[in-house]
């Protein structure tokens, strides 16, 4: 499979020839034949068992590596859309990164602090996997717990279709509403994203040095998995 190459290969980020990375993959998949299977195994675990934090670093590109989110067993979007990557082709599932730029409706009061007192950010991560010919979108950012506690509609993953973000919580209420796609990408478009968070938030009137430090400091404030 000569043209999904770049998409079974490690990098710095998704490192999926970390041992640690590796055998998880391989333990969670020892008994599955098939790639849907092994990628429906793949997906419940990093959605539930690594617990989404909204405060966990945004500059540090080392707290984006598969590896250190497994290690911290928890993260948001981005950090779990990789680590699900890496996982992927730990076990030899071609897999790639996709962004969104999106409406949250449900954004807590602390989380729009950090952006600027709205409920629209860029960005948002998800994995593309490769399964049966197709590529499927695939979205672990938010565990059951959180979606049971926040009283979001958990997004389910049958290993053929996609697994997108519920664009209303259980309630009937507006929450995840997707605008830009952006993508794909085999590897974390670091520089662009930057870049990108630097425009958006220029376009709106904000500083982006300032918001940055302002983000930190909430992110400081906050103890992860709080609202």
């Amino acid at each position: 499979m000569p043209t999904m190459g770049k998409y079974l290969k490690c990098t710095e980020v998704i490192d999926c020839d970390n041992k640690a990375v590796k055998t998880q993959a391989q333990s969670l998949t020892k008994s599955l034949k098939t790639d849907k299977e092994k990628a429906v195994a793949l997906y419940y675990f990093v959605r539930d068992e690594i617990k989404h934090n909204a405060y966990a670093p945004l500059y540090d590109i080392e707290r984006y590596k598969a590896s250190v989110t497994l290690k911290e067993r928890n993260g948001f979007c981005q950090h779990k859309a990789i680590l699900l990557i890496a996982m992927a082709r730990a076990v030899g599932i071609p897999a790639r990164l996709g962004f969104v730029d999106v409406y949250d409706h449900q954004l807590s009061e602390s989380f729009k602090q950090m952006i600027g007192g709205i409920n629209k950010f860029p960005f948002h991560g998800f994995a593309e996997l490769f399964i049966n010919g197709k590529w499927v979108h695939v979205s672990p950012a938010y565990d059951r717990a959180t979606c049971q506690r926040k009283g979001f509609v958990p997004v389910e993953f049958d290993g053929e279709h996609d697994a997108k973000d519920s664009p209303f919580t259980k309630e009937g209420k507006l929450h995840i509403e997707h605008i830009e796609y952006h993508g794909p990408y085999d590897d974390l478009p670091w520089d662009e994203m930057k870049d990108y968070y630097r425009k958006w938030l220029t376009e709106m009137g904000f500083d982006y040095d300032e918001m940055a430090k302002k983000g930190d400091q909430v992110r400081q404030q906050k103890s992860w998995g709080k609202r």
